[in-house]
């Protein structure tokens, strides 16, 4: 039998065969995931990673990293400016986001939480013992909420509840809260001894709006300034003021 004529030959083309060495040649690209028992956790500003976490130290996330889960135990978070993460959690310590920061939600148990300029939460903001502060143009689709710890915002949009025991809530300038207000009677179970032995101070500043109720299950001190708007106020009484502080109590 004769053999087929070589221009019937199969054979790869050179486009082909230069992808084929390419690939082989290519590193496989994985996002690098740190995990520590003891010590600190830092992530290059730049730099695309997997999962951040360590038990006992801090994580300190550079400017414009991209990455998916930072949690650790015992110690503070810090992200730089225009990073993108998933979930933000720590027990003990605190979480502090620079400017034009993502991320779906951030949470700790002890410690303070705050948010620099435009700051984005895909889900909710939310610590047991510790303050929470969002600057200016911050967008928050859930809700805000603390026990014992002041709430602050400023021309910032926050699509749930705001929830606190026993901390000062301030809806400042310019804010739009869909969801409403509440401060909840504190619990004989919990372990906050001094919970029942101050009065919350609570403002809705100038040009602020909480489309929803307003429900205090405790004694406050409400100031709702003339510019504001808010649902129905339950358990308080709001004082009104035009200046553009809230008058000292």
């Amino acid at each position: 039998m004769s053999r087929p004529s070589s221009r019937f030959r199969s054979r790869p083309t050179i486009p082909v065969l230069a992808l084929a060495l390419a690939l082989a040649a290519a590193p496989v690209l994985a996002q690098e995931d740190i995990s520590k028992v003891n010590g600190s956790v830092s992530a290059e500003a730049g730099r695309e990673y997997g999962d951040l976490s360590t038990v006992n130290g801090s994580i300190r996330i550079g400017d414009r990293v991209r990455a998916e889960d930072a949690e650790t135990v015992n110690g503070a978070i810090r992200v730089g400016d225009g990073a993108e993460l998933r979930n933000l959690e720590t027990v003990n310590g605190g979480i502090t986001l620079g400017n034009g920061v993502a991320a779906r939600s951030i949470t700790t148990v002890n410690g303070a939480i705050r948010a620099g300029r435009n700051a984005r939460v895909g889900g909710g903001v939310e610590t047991v013992s510790g303050s929470i502060f969002v600057d200016r143009g911050g967008s928050i689709e859930g809700g805000v909420s603390t026990v014992s710890g002041g709430i602050g915002l400023v021309d910032t949009d926050v699509g749930g509840d705001i929830e606190t025991t026993n901390g000062d809530v301030t809806v400042g300038v310019g804010s739009h809260v869909r969801g409403g207000l509440r401060v909840r009677k504190p619990n004989s179970n919990w372990f906050l001894v001094n919970v029942n032995k101050r009065t919350p101070r609570i403002v809705i500043g100038p040009d602020a709006v909480v489309e929803g109720e307003l429900v205090f299950e405790r004694e406050v001190v409400l100031y709702v300034h003339e510019s504001a708007r808010t649902g129905r106020i339950s358990g308080a009484e709001a004082m009104p003021y035009s200046s553009r502080r809230a008058p000292n109590d």
